[in-house]
């Protein structure tokens, strides 16, 4: 759940935050990873820190941002190349595939990361269309690459997927989204179960609050009413109010817990979604 924090009704008690994590060792050497919303937000964070750590980064966005994001990485002297691609289409998403696994003749880790709440409101005001384009944004990009990246891993003997879930799975005024997500997880253990004789491990993170900042790319064009400033500011208090640690997360911390799952460091572990999420469990 990467959202915006907007203002807040109470004060939060800011906890020691968890401090930038150090990059010692470099997990990813030789490895190639595609990252999927690579252009702001835990993409991104991702997309530095498995470039930091050795990997050929593939950054798969379908905004031309994506690019300066690659940029950044080739002047910093780490291997990084940008795919504009809709992952929200099943043709795009094995366009990606193809072309990933084309420049190093593998695909080694695929990070599914494109989703995100578009609206925020109770149920009974979502209509038709918006109920479709919730579960379009949030569950057919993780399903469509998932399936894409398959042929590859297989005939390679094995890799990892980490997809990127959410806690709002218990959550209030995104349920369109929240039953995405709760797809992420199902297709997350069920490709687990199926796939792991094969080597290939798939494991999923749920974050919980995390403040990305201001958004280049907005989700939606519209302004908000001061109805739906009600309605965000509650999931805002609902998520401050369950998690332990009373703050939102950063991109950082949720990038230290994707990489851990895609690493070899993790290499017994799989089916499992890890929330990730000040100690709210979703």
């Amino acid at each position: 759940m990467a959202t915006t924090k907007k203002t807040e009704k109470k004060p939060v008690t800011q906890v020691a935050t968890k401090a930038e994590p150090q990059r010692s060792r470099l997990r990813f050497t030789g490895k190639t990873a595609v990252i999927t919303g690579a252009a702001q937000g835990i993409g991104r964070a991702v997309a530095r820190a498995m470039a930091e750590e050795g990997a050929h980064v593939v950054l798969v966005d379908r905004s031309k941002l994506v690019q300066e994001v690659r940029d950044e990485l080739l002047a910093a002297g780490h291997r990084a190349t940008a795919l504009l691609v809709d992952v929200e289409k099943y043709k795009d998403c094995k366009k990606a595939m193809a072309k990933a696994h084309a420049l190093d003749g593998r695909i080694d880790v695929l990070v599914n990361n494109v989703g995100g709440t578009i609206w925020v409101k109770p149920f009974e005001h979502y209509s038709e269309e918006q109920i479709s384009a919730e579960i379009n944004r949030s569950l057919f990009p993780t399903l469509w690459c998932c399936h894409a990246v398959l042929p590859h891993m297989l005939a390679q003997g094995g890799g990892s997927i980490v997809n990127v879930s959410s806690t709002a799975t218990r959550g209030i005024h995104r349920v369109p989204y929240s039953a995405a997500k709760g797809g992420v997880n199902a297709l997350t253990v069920c490709l687990a179960f199926e796939y792991s004789q094969q080597g290939i491990r798939v494991n999923a993170v749920a974050p919980g609050g995390t403040d990305v900042g201001a958004r280049r790319i907005p989700r939606n064009t519209e302004s908000m009413t001061e109805q739906e400033r009600t309605w965000y500011q509650a999931i805002v208090d609902q998520t401050l109010d369950v998690a332990f640690i009373k703050r939102y997360g950063t991109p950082d911390e949720q990038a230290a817990a994707i990489l851990f799952l895609a690493s070899d460091e993790a290499s017994y572990i799989t089916g499992v979604t890890l929330p990730v999420a000040g100690g709210d469990l979703g």
